[in-house]
C-alpha cells in the first residue's frame, strides 16, 4: 500500500487543492498532511505575531475537516528552513512515505528550500512532486511574444485575459480515506481567541466569498476606494494564507452573471493584479530581496529619519486620513487599499523615507501580508518599481481625504481626537490633542518631484523612466 504526505504551506484549504487532489487519486493510498512552523524564518521574513496567530487559527479550523476525509495533519516546529530536509528524511523513513506533494513556491528562498528538500527526500527513493496552484494563471504561462515575462500591467492584462478560458473548474474536496496510519483528531486544537473579523479556516472563507459576490460586488466598481463603506471584498487575509484559492474566486464571478458589468469588471482586475505581482516576483526575484526593480531609483537620496518614520508608523503625522489609515492597521492588521496608496506615497514621496522602511511596517503588521503584493504595492507607489505610478504623481492627502472618507466617519473611527471636529479635512487643522501637519504638502511634493528628474537627468538609462510605467 502506497503512503503520500501533503506538505502544506500556503494552502490552508480542503477543496480546490491540487496538491491534495494529486495525493488522493488512490482511493487505496493512505494520506498525512504536514505543516511546519518556522518562527526564526518568519522573523527573517518580518512577518509579524498577528499574521502568525491568523495562520494557526487556520489550522486548528482545517484538522478536523482533514480529519473527516481520513487524513491526520501533523504539525511540528523547527527554527529555519534549513532544518527542514533532515526533518522530511526521518519523517519519509519512519512512515514509509513514496512522495511528497506540495504547491510550487513561488519566493527565491522558499524554492531554494524545495530544492533541498527534492535532494534530501531522494536518497530515499522519495519524490517531490510540486504543482502550480498559487495563481489564476501560473508564472511562465503568461508571456511576451518573444517569451519574455511582461513588466506592464496593461500588456500583462490583455494577454491574461486571453488565457482565462483555459482555467480548469475548482476541485471538489477528495472522497473520505477508507484508512489510515496516524491518529485523527475530529476536534479543534485549542487556540487563544484573535479579536479580528476575520472568522478563520476555509468555511469562513468560503462563506466570505458568497457573501460578497451577493451582496458587494454590484457596487464593487466605486464602493472599493471608500474606506467609510464596507466596499471591498476583504478576502486578502483568506487568499494569502490559502483558505480560499484565487480559481475559487475567478468561478465564483462567473457564476455571478457577465463579467464586464462594473463591478463585476473591477474585481476581475484586482485578480489579475495578484496574478501580476507574483509573476513579476518569480521572473525578477530581486524585488523579493528589497531592490528596486528600477536599480536607477537605488541613487535616490532617501531620508532616514526614525522620528518621522515614528509619527508616520504611530499615525501622528497630523494628516487625518494618514493618521487614520495607520491607526487601522496598527489595531485591526488590516487597511484599506486605497489607505495603503495614500499612506505609502505619504512616506515614499512627502517624507521621501526609503520605501523599504514603510515595506518591512506592513509586512510585520498586516494580517495579509504577502510578499509579492505588498512589494508591488510599495514599489508602485514610489515609483521605483516595472509597472509604477509615475514619479510626478503624488497623493495629496487633502484632496484623497474628501474622496474615500467625504463625511469623516473613519477618521473620527481611528483619531478620536477628532471626534467632535466638524471639518477634519482641512489641512489648517488645529486642535489641542491632535498634532499640526508634519510638513507643508505642496513643497513635499515638490522636494520629491526634483529629485526624481535629477535623476532622470543623470540616468544613462532613459528607457526606464518613460512616464507611462513601460
Amino acid at each position: 500500500m502506497s503512503r503520500h504526505l501533503v506538505w502544506l504551506r500556503l494552502d490552508l484549504r480542503s477543496r480546490d487543492h491540487a496538491a491534495l487532489q494529486a495525493a488522493c487519486r488512490d482511493p487505496d493510498s493512505e494520506v498525512v498532511a504536514v505543516y511546519l512552523h518556522t518562527p526564526g524564518q518568519s522573523a527573517r521574513h518580518d512577518l509579524g505575531a498577528r499574521r502568525s496567530a491568523f495562520e494557526r487559527d487556520a489550522l486548528a479550523a482545517l484538522q478536523p475537516t482533514l480529519a473527516r476525509l481520513g487524513i491526520p495533519l501533523v504539525q511540528a516546529e523547527l527554527d529555519d528552513y534549513a532544518a527542514i530536509p533532515a526533518w522530511m528524511v526521518e519523517r519519509v523513513r519512519a512512515w514509509g512515505i513514496g512522495a511528497i506533494h506540495a504547491h510550487r513556491a513561488l519566493e527565491i528562498y522558499e524554492q531554494r528550500r524545495d530544492e533541498a528538500v527534492a535532494a534530501a527526500v531522494a536518497t530515499e527513493a522519495c519524490r517531490l512532486c510540486l504543482y502550480d496552484d498559487v495563481c489564476i494563471l501560473p508564472p511562465g504561462r503568461v508571456l511576451t511574444r518573444d517569451g519574455r515575462p511582461f513588466t506592464v500591467f496593461s500588456a500583462f492584462k490583455k494577454a491574461w485575459l486571453q488565457q482565462l478560458p483555459t482555467v480548469a473548474a475548482a476541485q471538489p474536496q477528495p472522497r473520505p480515506r477508507r484508512q489510515h496510519f496516524l491518529p485523527l483528531c475530529a476536534e479543534p486544537t485549542p487556540v487563544k481567541p484573535q479579536e479580528q473579523d476575520w472568522p478563520a479556516g476555509e468555511a469562513a472563507a468560503l462563506a466570505a466569498l458568497d457573501a460578497f459576490v451577493a451582496q458587494g460586488l454590484a457596487d464593487y466598481a466605486w464602493a472599493r476606494d471608500r474606506c467609510d463603506l464596507a466596499g471591498s471584498s476583504r478576502l486578502s487575509p483568506y487568499l494569502t494564507l490559502g483558505c480560499l484559492s484565487a480559481r475559487q474566486c475567478l468561478h465564483a464571478l462567473y457564476r455571478q452573471g457577465p463579467v464586464d458589468a462594473p463591478g463585476a469588471a473591477s474585481w476581475l482586475n484586482e485578480l489579475c493584479w495578484r496574478d501580476f505581482y507574483k509573476h513579476i516576483l518569480v521572473a525578477f526575484p530581486q524585488v523579493g530581496r528589497h531592490q528596486a526593480f528600477q536599480a536607477a531609483t537605488d541613487a535616490l537620496p532617501w531620508r532616514y529619519d526614525e522620528l518621522e518614520f515614528a509619527r508616520w508608523r504611530e499615525g501622528r503625522t497630523g494628516f487625518p486620513i494618514v493618521d487614520a489609515g495607520m491607526r487601522q492597521l496598527l489595531q485591526t492588521g488590516w487597511m484599506h487599499n486605497r489607505l495603503r496608496m495614500i499612506c505609502a506615497s505619504f512616506l515614499a514621496k512627502d517624507l521621501f523615507i526609503d520605501w523599504r522602511w514603510g515595506e518591512r511596517h506592513f509586512m510585520q503588521h498586516l494580517l495579509d501580508a504577502d510578499l509579492a503584493a505588498n512589494n508591488g504595492g510599495w514599489q508602485w507607489s514610489a515609483s521605483t518599481g516595472n509597472d509604477a505610478v509615475p514619479y510626478f504623481r503624488v497623493f495629496n492627502p487633502w484632496l484623497q481625504s474628501r474622496k474615500v472618507d467625504p463625511q469623516g466617519h473613519f477618521i473620527r473611527q481611528y483619531v478620536p481626537e477628532l471626534a467632535a471636529v466638524q471639518e477634519v479635512h482641512t489641512p489648517v487643522l488645529r486642535h489641542a490633542d491632535y498634532p499640526a501637519p508634519m510638513l507643508d504638502h505642496g513643497q513635499a511634493r515638490q522636494r520629491v518631484i526634483a529629485h526624481f528628474r535629477a535623476l532622470r537627468g543623470d540616468s544613462a538609462q532613459l528607457g526606464l523612466w518613460a512616464d507611462d510605467g513601460s
